[in-house]
């Protein structure tokens, strides 16, 4: 299988990074592997699609350091590749965190579009990943696992739904990650409100969002794969992030820290609910978090955390997703014998 890794930089990827575990794993199994940056691809005169890309010179590795070290080193596999003639290309870039290159949040899914039309399989499906490209797409899922959610740039609005909702809300801006610009505002806060207001609206749009109390016990990230919990060995690909200290957000990079995570039926049938919407999206793999009995986001662009699931449940997840893309690519294969060149991303 010929399989290329769309990222938003070859040169700021991470040997942590749930991207290098998949790479590595599809190379140590044999496969073809390449990475492509945003600024690498090509739509040539004779309407195909190209990239420069880059891959590992040896065909085994035992560390992602030294996998990801000779990736990007100078004496990387570097070729211009025609995207058309891989098998896969997997979007794995995060646009909220391109925003300085407005062009590049949509190269993977501009070229991918093209890039379908020749049988390629492209996971998440590209024209899905368009709609998801802010956090309304969260809204489009049954109202049953959301936190009641306002979405405006209206004070005066934002002001009644808090007192609505008891004086209590969540403030976030309806483009980003990372926890920036998140606040959690109290009834004894609303004097501080107009402030935090300004700060979220400057990145345009704000979320005010029910606060859920048993987000003291911070969040569990759950994958899925093809709609379905991600499990392999009998174990799910999952892992619980606490909140950090005098901190609202659980998410790593604001502070907060890692726990083995308890996967209880109230997960396993908040997956359930949203399993036709990400299934009829072409979501291959995506990330639940998941507060209480209730979805706070779902990542579909680049989810990542499947080497700290892999910490706590002492098994390599990354073979579950290699094993599903070489059952696609056996799939697509029978059908181009049978029906010729065909376009399905979603297989």
């Amino acid at each position: 299988m010929r399989i290329a890794f769309f990222v938003n930089d070859i040169a700021t990827e991470l040997p942590n990074y749930t991207t290098t575990r998949l790479a590595m794993t599809a190379t140590n199994r044999g496969h073809d592997v390449w990475y492509v940056g945003a600024g690498d691809f090509a739509y040539d005169p004779d309407e195909r699609v190209r990239a420069r890309a880059r891959g590992a010179t040896k065909g085994s590795y035992k560390s992602l350091a030294s996998y990801l070290k000779d990736v990007q080193g100078t004496k990387a596999r570097s070729e211009r590749i025609t995207v058309d003639d891989i098998d896969v290309l997997m979007l794995r870039n995060d646009p909220a965190t391109d925003l300085s290159r407005p062009w590049a949040q949509s190269a993977g899914i501009t070229f991918g579009r093209v890039a379908m039309r020749q049988g390629v399989i492209v996971l998440n499906d590209p024209a899905s990943l368009a709609t998801a490209m802010n956090k309304m797409y969260f809204q489009l899922f049954p109202e049953e696992v959301r936190p009641r959610t306002l979405i405006t740039r209206n004070r005066s609005e934002i002001k009644a739904f808090a007192k609505e909702l008891g004086g209590t809300v969540v403030l976030k801006p309806l483009q980003g990650s990372g926890g920036s610009n998140v606040f959690l505002v109290r009834k004894d806060e609303m004097a501080n409100l107009n402030q935090m207001i300004e700060a979220v609206s400057r990145d345009g749009y704000i979320i005010a969002q029910e606060y859920l109390e048993a987000a003291v016990d911070g969040d569990t990230r759950l994958f899925l794969m093809n709609g379905r919990p991600l499990r392999y060995k009998g174990r799910y690909a999952a892992f619980r992030r606490g909140r950090g200290e005098d901190d609202m957000r659980s998410n790593i990079h604001a502070g907060g820290h890692k726990l083995q995570a308890t996967i209880t039926d109230a997960h396993l049938q908040l997956a359930e609910i949203v399993r036709p919407r990400l299934v009829r999206d072409g979501m291959f793999l995506v990330g639940l978090d998941i507060v209480g009995d209730k979805l706070m986001e779902i990542n579909v662009f680049s989810p990542g955390g499947l080497g700290s699931a892999q910490q706590y449940e002492k098994v390599n997840f990354s073979h579950a997703i290699i094993d599903a893309l070489e059952a696609k690519v056996e799939y697509m294969r029978y059908y181009r014998r049978k029906f010729g060149n065909i376009e399905m991303a979603t297989l």
